[in-house]
Parts: C-alpha cells; sequence; structure tokens
C-alpha cells in the first residue's frame, strides 16, 4: 500500500465514501443514507464489515442492500476479521476513504457497537473525515441547516472550504460559521497580569484579531450565489456552538479533526469537540484535512 497517497490530500471531493456496517436496527437507514450522500457526490461506496462472515449475516445484509437500493456491481463490500476500531481505520486508509458514514446514537453510551463508542473512537482517531448521523431514515433527506466552527487554527480554512463543497452539492443558500468568544486559557493568563479594564481591552483586541483571520478566509471563498454568515457566540468552546447548533435546529454540525491524539484527560475535563461527541445535537462532520 502507497500511503504517501494519503499524505496531503485535501479533504474534498469526496471520491471514496465507506460505510460501516453493523447489524443494529438500523441498518437499512444508515445504507440509505450511504447511498444518497455517496450519489450526491459521484463517490464510489465501500460497505465495511468487521466480523464474523456468515451465511446468515450474508444473506441479511444482502437483502438490506437491496432494500437500499445499493447496486453492488458499483460498490464494494468488505468484510474482516479483527477488532472493530483499528480494522476500520485500517481498511479505510488501505481504501484511501476521504469520508467514513456512521451511525450514531445522541448520547454516549458504553457496550454500544457501532453506535456508540466505537463510532466516537473512530471519529477521534480517524485519518479520513467522518460524518455521524445521529436520526439516519431510509427516506434519507438533504443537509438544510449547516453550522462549522470557526475556529482560529489553520485547518479551519479547510474545513470551512469543504461545508462550501458540500452546500453547492446539497444546493443550499446560506452556511453559518461559529466562532465562540471564550478564550479561557488566554483569558486566565491575561488576567493574572493585568487589571480588568487591561484584560477585557486585550480579550477584545483578541477576538477582533480572529474575525479577521476569519473574514479573510471567508473572502477567499469562491461563493457562488451562498451566503456564508459569521456569528459570534459565548461560551465554553464546543459546548456554545453545539447549544446554537441546537437552538437553530441545524441538521449537520462541522468541526476540524482533533489536533493532537486526545488522551483520558481530555474527557474528563470536556473541551471543544469533546462536548459535541459526548451529547451530539444533530448529524456531526469531523473534517480531516490532512495539513
Amino acid at each position: 500500500m502507497d500511503y504517501s497517497k494519503l499524505k496531503r490530500r485535501p479533504p474534498f471531493p469526496f471520491e471514496t465514501i465507506a460505510v460501516a456496517v453493523s447489524f443494529s436496527p438500523r441498518l437499512e437507514a444508515v445504507l440509505c443514507e450511504a447511498k444518497r450522500i455517496a450519489n450526491l457526490f459521484g463517490a464510489q461506496l465501500v460497505l465495511l464489515h468487521v466480523g464474523d462472515k456468515t451465511p446468515e449475516k450474508e444473506e441479511l445484509l444482502d437483502s438490506q442492500i437491496k432494500k437500499a437500493g445499493i447496486d453492488k456491481n458499483k460498490s464494494r463490500l468488505i468484510w474482516m476479521d479483527g477488532e472493530p476500531i483499528d480494522t476500520i481505520l485500517k481498511l479505510c486508509k488501505l481504501n484511501i476513504v476521504d469520508l467514513l458514514v456512521l451511525g450514531a446514537i445522541e448520547k454516549e453510551n458504553l457496550f454500544r457497537f457501532y453506535v456508540g463508542s466505537v463510532a466516537r473512537t473512530i471519529s477521534r482517531r480517524a485519518k479520513c473525515s467522518v460524518l455521524l448521523l445521529t436520526q439516519p431514515s431510509v427516506h434519507p433527506k438533504r443537509f438544510k441547516k449547516i453550522v462549522v466552527n470557526g475556529v482560529d487554527n489553520p485547518k479551519t480554512q479547510h474545513t470551512v472550504k469543504t461545508v462550501l463543497y458540500i452546500s453547492k452539492h446539497e444546493k443550499l443558500s446560506e452556511f453559518t460559521i461559529v466562532q465562540e468568544d471564550d478564550l479561557p486559557v488566554l483569558s486566565m493568563t491575561i488576567a493574572e497580569s493585568s487589571t480588568a479594564p487591561e484584560a477585557t481591552k486585550i480579550k477584545k483586541e483578541m477576538m477582533q484579531e480572529e474575525n479577521i483571520k476569519l473574514q479573510k478566509i471567508v473572502d477567499s471563498l469562491d461563493k457562488e450565489n451562498i451566503n456564508v454568515n459569521v456569528k459570534t457566540v459565548h461560551g465554553k468552546p464546543g459546548y456554545a456552538i453545539s447549544q446554537y447548533a441546537k437552538q437553530k435546529d441545524a441538521d449537520l454540525l462541522v468541526f476540524n479533526s482533533p489536533d493532537t491524539h486526545l488522551g483520558i484527560f481530555d474527557r474528563i475535563f470536556t473541551h471543544d469537540i469533546e462536548y459535541a461527541l459526548a451529547n451530539l445535537p444533530c448529524n456531526l462532520l469531523i473534517v480531516h484535512s490532512r495539513v
């Protein structure tokens, strides 16, 4: 396998889309959603299942594929034994997957196969973009309201461009970039060495600097007829944007992929994307830009 094909590969176009197959009650719905998304982007669909290959499972999966209307001649089905998380991640690399689709429940629980902690662990470690579907349907609907995190990070420009790419395919008229104005670590640093008025002034200047950076990203986009709204909300990073997405009835929330491998302390002291993963407000897309 030539992994150099993955290095610095842009997050879009979505040429290969994989879906993790589990034999849950929502299997048909997840397959229908994956088929819609693959058709939307003209991508090849790859179905991945980790586990024993038995005649009963083959028969059931074949019937579900037919119900979902997936053309077996235009898709691939891969079965493999192994530990689910590592095996799925490996298969995504081997097949140069651009987007992995997973069914997910809104709130994290233990002992859920593909629909709970496994899906969330994959989303944290994947080297491709991951779409967690909270309410998959056998009658999929297009994404209509998209909210994207506008955090000050080199990855954000790639994530915003990916959202624009999705918006054009979904024929949306607008999407919203949200900035969160709570800068806890920097605020604490400022507060230790500054008076309250000085801290307020410095924080305001920092937010203005972030706004300028974000506006440059927006101005650089080939938006065509799509309006890109910028909204600032107050609150803990990750939590505030999740609440905003919920209040606005968004059907897709978009984050950058995590900067580093998250450890146990990141789970205890929840921040950023962990808030959204712990309690999904809607479907969640994590864009892996490979920068």
